[in-house]
């Protein structure tokens, strides 16, 4: 495309040569090599025709339209709308204005449109959530439930964050049937795993090349479709930020592992399916007085504890235990404790 507009640009820009040389009056004809300042005068203007067209209409409107791309549907309507009525407040104020002598009777009205277009969509695009909120409380919107995910042609949608991507639980849990949402990768979610995959750390490396191919079996071979998509907030800098503000705009939940990400989703009222939460609710219940099987492995913080593991990787603090590394014993449950990290039991040896 740009190579047309190039030549384009470069017939232009010889037709505009040709119609100065060939106009009365021309310092061409006072000089007394006209034959030789012709054709440069003819090389110069198609040298700028060629170079300086594609910046004047290719290379504006692609940058355009990759901005309207970045933009959320939300804010592309608030922009919309904003200019729409900033025109119209421009067009009740250019009639009068329009009566005034010249030039300020033609040239007013024209930057009268022109900043309150402008002023209008900017206003809209920063003020869009209190703008909704204001005319939701009047009564004539009803606003939706963000913790709900929105349905796009009958199917929700859940946005996927790297590390649900790398901790690789997501492909089980997809082949299971128990997640049957649409999942949506935005393309900087994906950035950032090509990052990992191409990071000098080895096992950071490691880490990133295994979330490619978790992603590359969820669409390959997974039930559930995956969609990947180009909305990237510009308004957002880091990606957490912008999967908060990409799920506010779509509706949709977003499914992580990130702690803190859960936190700040869930304080700006959106919805978070996090894997660990699962994994945790998943674990068989125990109660004080249970009894276990479990190996002591290391020493526990405090003195005479010991500590183990259960197969679903809870951790079992052991008393006086620590004498006991390395051999096999029956337990009885005295506590559980739920913290952040997840489930601590609290165990002491079964005396028969």
């Amino acid at each position: 495309m740009i190579r047309i507009v190039r030549l384009l640009g470069a017939a232009f820009g010889a037709l505009i040569a040709m119609g100065f040389v060939l106009s009365d009056g021309t310092p061409f004809e006072k000089s007394g090599s006209p034959g030789v300042l012709i054709p440069i005068w003819l090389a110069a203007w198609i040298t700028v025709g060629f170079l300086v067209l594609p910046f004047l209409t290719v290379v504006p409107v692609g940058r355009l339209i990759k901005e309207v791309k970045a933009m959320s549907t939300a804010d592309f309507v608030a922009a919309v709308v904003g200019l729409l009525i900033g025109l119209l407040v421009a067009l009740l104020l250019g009639l009068p204005l329009a009566v005034l002598p010249e030039p300020y009777g033609r040239y007013l009205p024209i930057g009268v449109s022109f900043c309150f277009g402008l002023g209008m969509l900017g206003l809209t695009v920063a003020k869009r959530e209190d703008l909704v909120a204001a005319v939701a409380a009047t009564g004539f919107l009803r606003r939706r439930d963000e913790r709900a995910p929105s349905s796009r042609g009958g199917e929700t949608q859940v946005i996927v964050d790297t590390s649900a991507i790398i901790d690789g639980r997501i492909a089980d849990i997809v082949d299971s049937g128990f997640l049957f949402h649409r999942l949506v990768i935005p393309h900087f979610v994906l950035d950032e795993l090509q990052r990992i995959a191409d990071s000098s750390d080895a096992q950071r490396r490691g880490r990133g090349r295994r979330g490619l191919e978790i992603l590359a079996r969820l669409q390959k071979e997974g039930p559930t479709p995956v969609e990947l998509v180009d909305d990237d907030p510009t308004e957002a800098a880091d990606v957490d930020a912008k999967l908060v503000v990409l799920a506010r705009a779509r509706g949709a939940a977003i499914l992580t592992n990130d702690f803190n990400l859960n936190r700040v989703a869930d304080l700006q009222s959106i919805r978070v399916l996090n894997i660990n939460s699962l994994a945790n609710a998943l674990k068989p219940a125990l109660l004080p007085g249970d009894q276990l099987r479990i190996k002591v492995l290391t020493e526990g913080k405090e003195p005479g504890q010991g500590v183990g593991y259960l197969d679903d990787g809870t951790m079992v603090v052991v008393e006086g235990g620590s004498r006991l590394v390395g051999h096999e014993l029956d337990v009885l449950v005295t506590r559980v404790l739920q913290t952040v990290m997840g489930r601590m039991v609290f165990a002491q040896a079964h005396q028969e």
